[in-house]
């Protein structure tokens, strides 16, 4: 089996020397190129194409994170890993959205390092267990205010409306339920219609339904 094509990424020579030392007693890998900044890492990833990319997050002349974005965008075969002292959210969530495969605190073990590298390179994405739960609470999270945003334009009154609308109830029915009059009503569900940008009372309910209306009543 071919090995895996690595290439370093740290401005500290301390740091690149032993990660290659560690990495080259493997027999499945080969550190094929090192580089000490951003632009560097950009430069020799065209170069060298290398399987991954074991990038510093912080480095001098630039980030780690905006080197992972290109490489990324233009070398979609080409996985990285980002590695960090600490476990920063910004850091963290920064550079997962530029595509990195993979982040692990630079304290993990040589052994644990290798794991990573390997996971990596059979497609699997990889976080160091001490900042997996913190993305998954951050998961959770934006999918909560992503939810809670798609109602922001309705009242209490036209979400209790749309939630009505959505269990298949008629004008008539939402209105003896509520207590109000069949042409309020049909007002209120002609202004829902119009703030959420639908065209009639099925796209209404299965908005309201996509978007877990229920919880927010």
């Amino acid at each position: 089996m071919a090995r895996q094509r690595i290439l370093l990424v740290d401005d500290h020579e301390v740091v690149r020397v032993g990660l290659k030392a560690l990495l080259e007693k493997h027999p499945g890998f080969e550190v094929v190129a090192e580089a000490v900044g951003p632009r560097d890492a950009i430069e020799k990833t065209k170069s060298y194409k290398p399987d991954v990319v074991v990038m510093d997050i912080r480095l001098k002349g630039g980030s780690g994170i905006e080197a992972c974005q290109d490489i990324t965008d233009n070398h979609p075969d080409t996985k990285v890993i980002m590695l960090t002292s600490y476990a920063e959210d910004e850091m963290l969530f920064s550079a997962i959205r530029a595509g990195a495969a993979g982040y692990v605190l630079k304290q993990i073990g040589g052994d644990d390092l290798v794991r990573a590298i390997e996971a990596i390179g059979r497609g699997e994405a990889l976080l160091d267990p001490a900042v997996t739960q913190r993305v998954f609470q951050e998961v959770r999270k934006a999918a909560r205010e992503e939810e809670a945003s798609a109602f922001a334009e309705l009242t209490q009154q036209e979400m209790h409306v749309l939630q009505l609308v959505s269990e298949g109830r008629t004008n008539r029915q939402i209105a003896e339920m509520l207590f109000l009059g069949e042409g309020t009503v049909r007002n209120y569900v002609s202004s829902i219609l119009s703030k959420l940008n639908v065209r009639n009372r099925a796209e209404a309910a299965a908005y309201a339904v996509e978007h877990n209306l229920k919880d927010y009543l």
